[in-house]
Order: C-alpha cells, then structure tokens, then sequence
C-alpha cells in the first residue's frame, strides 16, 4: 500500500501528440492522478486542419485523442467522441472534434474550452496545448525542399525520397502556456513519446522556453521510441537516429532514458507494415555505443500488443516500466 501511495504522488508529464501520446495515457492513467499530458497545436489536416480553417480555431484532435485517453465516463461517451461521419458535409470529422469547437466558440477560448471538456469527461489529471500560438511547422529536406503544413511534410518528403533535415515553426517564436511551465518545473519524470518524431514530439520543443524547462527541471527525461519506422518522416531510422534528431533540436544532456522494444513481431502482421514501407525498430550495437556516447541509458524489453492486426506500445507495461524510473 505504502508503495502505490508513493508512486501517485508522483507528478508526470508527457509530452508529444496524436495516437503514440494516447496509447502512453491509457496506461498511466492507472498509476497516478498526477499526469500532465503537453499536446502540439500544429496539426493542419484532417477533420482538426478543416476546423483550424474554418472557423480560425487551433486544431482539437490531438487534444482530443488525449481527453478520451484519460476521461473516466461511461464507455459510450468514448465511442461517441471518437466516431467520425460518413456521409456528407461532415464526412471525416469527428464528433470530439465538433465537441471541442463548440466549448470554443462558448467561452472564447481554446485553452478554457480544453479545460472545461476535461471537466465535462472527468479526465484524470491535466491536457494542456503546449501553445495557444496558431502556429505552422515548416520542414527542411536534406535535398533542400522546404515543406510548409505538418499534414504535407511525410507525403513530400517520401515522394522527394529525401530526410527531414531539420523542422522549424511559423512563426518562429510561440509561446507556452504558463501551466506547460509550472507542470515541466515540478515534473518528478518527463516522457517524449511514442509518436511521430518529427510531426508530434518535435513541435513540442520548438515553443520557447520548454527546452530550457525540461533542462532546468529535476525530473528525469525519458525517450519512448517508435516500434517501427515512420514512411516518409522516419526511413530506415534507427534508435540513434530518432534519439539524434531530438537532440539536434534541444541540447546534448537532454535526455536520461530511451525506452526500446526487443520484442520481434509476428511475420503475419509485420508484412503489412513492410508493404508500406515502415519497418521494425531493435535496438543494434551501434545505438547503445551512440547512447552510451550521449550518457542516456536504454531500456529494451517487449513492449509491443498486437490490437485489431495492429502494432501497439503495450500501455500497461510502458507505464509500469516508467513508474519504476522515478
């Protein structure tokens, strides 16, 4: 007993967007109340960049994703803040997302509409956007190509089949929510990840004064790398790559730990990701000398859940490996 009760006072921040974010949530969600998830803004496609046009609001998907992740209401509220229309005007869009834009409209503000839908669905812990700056990723290819709008950055880049060099936003200087600040001040563990790496994680450490936060913060900094590659924004990346690329945009001594799975995945659903030409993430000899180099230590075990055909972070034992740092 004494243990749990330790291990939820403990404050946690994770940071990143979309799908990885909220696998991560789902799973620490069971272990501490103390959980500040930092979302990005930046996301310009779908169902979010259609709202973001319209009606001049900052994209909710992301923020949404996370809010269902940890709401504590009735299984049908999920499903129905989830459900996207077929048919239509709506098609595409989701209802959480209608949901969010509505809470804007009413209180005049993105920030407060976060923070009243969270009441709404009874989150445990916080969402916070990173920024309430409407701003725009601008990506840099190792060929030259500049790719302005997060949504065309992996579909240019695969088809120019050249890297991301480096990305940036437009403008380039935001602002950060003073909760992200105080959340990242007084965090015991900070984790970047799962997710896209140069579309959700990235962004996040483009917003002034969070690189410095987290350098300045006591807590500990954990990296959860992707299971698999990511076509046209992660090619043939391997742990050192993903692990180079955050620290080409923060600092050296950035981060402590980098979480890895060693699991191999079954044939049966890896060759459907080969098809597309995403492929599995292990970890090699030359990522723990790169690692061991950088001072960061690596966590390797099977970390993966097969879900619907799908490859997934296993949420329970990512968290639990993730208590068990702090």
């Amino acid at each position: 007993m004494d243990r749990i009760i330790k291990f939820t006072e403990k404050r946690i921040v994770a940071i990143g967007g979309g799908t990885g974010l909220s696998v991560l949530l789902r799973g620490l969600k069971e272990k501490t109340p103390n959980i500040t998830a930092i979302v990005t803004v930046a996301d310009d496609g779908g169902g979010s960049g259609k709202l973001r046009e319209d009606l001049g609001m900052l994209p909710p998907g992301d923020i949404r994703s996370c809010l269902v992740a940890l709401a504590n209401t009735e299984p049908s509220m999920a499903k129905l803040l989830q459900y996207r229309f077929k048919e239509g005007s709506l098609k595409g869009q989701s209802f959480g997302n209608l949901f969010i834009a509505a809470m804007n409209e009413i209180y005049g503000s993105f920030e407060k509409a976060v923070e009243e839908t969270s009441n709404v669905l009874k989150i445990t812990g916080k969402v916070l956007p990173v920024t309430i700056d409407n701003v725009s990723l601008i990506a840099e290819l190792e060929d030259g190509t500049i790719i302005r709008g997060e949504s065309k950055i992996p579909s240019l880049a695969k088809e120019r089949k050249s890297k991301i060099k480096r990305i940036r936003t437009d403008p380039e200087i935001s602002y950060p929510l003073k909760e992200v600040i105080d959340a990242i001040i007084n965090a015991d563990i900070i984790v970047l990840g799962p997710g896209s790496l140069y579309t959700s994680i990235i962004p996040n450490l483009l917003v002034k004064d969070i690189v410095e936060s987290i350098k300045n913060s006591k807590a500990k900094v954990v990296y959860v790398c992707n299971i698999m590659t990511q076509p046209g924004e992660t090619d043939n990346f391997h742990i050192k790559d993903h692990v180079e690329a955050i620290l080409n945009h923060s600092i050296d001594g950035f981060l402590d730990y980098c979480i890895v799975n060693e699991k191999q995945i079954p044939t049966n659903v890896l060759n459907k990701y080969i098809k597309d030409n995403a492929k599995p993430i292990y970890p090699s000899e030359s990522d723990v000398m790169y690692l061991n180099e950088k001072g960061i230590s690596l966590i390797s075990d099977d970390f993966i859940k097969i879900e619907d055909n799908l490859i997934r972070h296993d949420t329970k034992k990512l968290a639990n490996t993730i208590i068990s740092l702090i």
